[in-house]
């Protein structure tokens, strides 16, 4: 898939808004876990980079979807600490770039190979530094220590069009909440899969995610 910053900024598929963590999965594994996911109504994954042999799953991950659902999904790597790592990311066809943190070195390489970044932030500080290195969105983690209401205060500061991801202790039922707050997408890792959960696990999980999300936006 080719997707860039720009459409990033206007996409409205709740499936691209509701990104897939899957940590720790297998290159073995990923194309079932890919296929229940899909099929669920998700069209964001996120492989973190300390999972076993994560570029292999990424580029495999990648192919499932664009023999499944041609052109609809944006697939990439967590945990993207350096340069170097986001080069790994480009070269296995990855299109998504996500941190823990807010580094300029990772978000500049990122938009220099034409990829989405997504840095880690908590602080208006971070938030605000993220966005003049040329962050596309922000990833608000671990949210659970901020909660809607911190969310809520540090967007007073953003600009409006700023998109924040809630990561971090979030799941179905909190949702409509973050959504209220101002959160414009989430990444859901545990609530829909953990290492050595079985596709049809993993797909019964995630469609739970995927109603609540129609519930909150209906």
């Amino acid at each position: 898939m080719r997707i860039s910053s720009k459409g990033l900024k206007s996409m409205t598929d709740p499936g691209q808004r509701l990104v897939a963590i899957l940590r720790g999965v297998r290159p073995d594994e990923v194309v079932a876990q890919t296929e229940a996911l899909i099929a669920a109504g998700f069209r964001a994954l996120e492989i973190p980079l300390n999972s076993p042999d994560p570029l292999e799953s990424v580029a495999r991950a990648i192919e499932t979807a664009e023999r499944i659902a041609p052109g609809e999904c944006l697939i990439g790597a967590g945990t993207v600490l350096t340069p170097e790592e986001a080069r790994g990311v480009a070269a296995a066809g990855g299109r998504l770039v996500v941190s823990p943190n807010s580094s300029p070195a990772v978000i500049a390489e990122t938009k220099r190979l034409g990829l989405i970044s997504l840095p880690g932030v908590m602080t208006p500080t971070e938030a605000l530094a993220a966005l003049a290195a040329g962050a596309d969105g922000l990833k608000l983690f671990p949210a659970f220590l901020l909660g809607p209401a911190g969310l809520k205060a540090i967007r007073a500061v953003l600009p409006p069009e700023t998109k924040c991801w809630a990561v971090g202790g979030v799941g179905a039922p909190d949702i409509a909440d973050w959504l209220a707050a101002g959160a414009w997408g989430f990444g859901i890792g545990s609530e829909i899969y953990r290492p050595g959960a079985s596709a049809a696990e993993t797909g019964e999980k995630a469609a739970r995610v995927m109603a609540a999300w129609a519930a909150a936006t209906g």
